[in-house]
């Protein structure tokens, strides 16, 4: 059995809210901060990787 790579999405603010994106399937919304200094964060639920616009070609 072979597992799905987790999700990346580029954004434009480094303050984004996350739930799984699944309706019933996803997880509780959850607020994340992306570090000024990384232009990352991953979800501690999904472990989908929100990359910020500024940072996309870096990470």
């Amino acid at each position: 059995m072979t597992l799905q790579a987790p999700e990346t999405k580029i954004v434009d603010s480094y303050r984004i809210a996350c739930d799984g994106g699944e309706g019933a399937l996803g997880h509780p919304r959850v607020w994340l901060q992306i570090p000024k200094d990384t232009g990352w964060v991953e979800c501690g639920y999904c472990d989908c990787k929100y990359i910020h616009r500024d940072f996309a070609d870096k990470a």
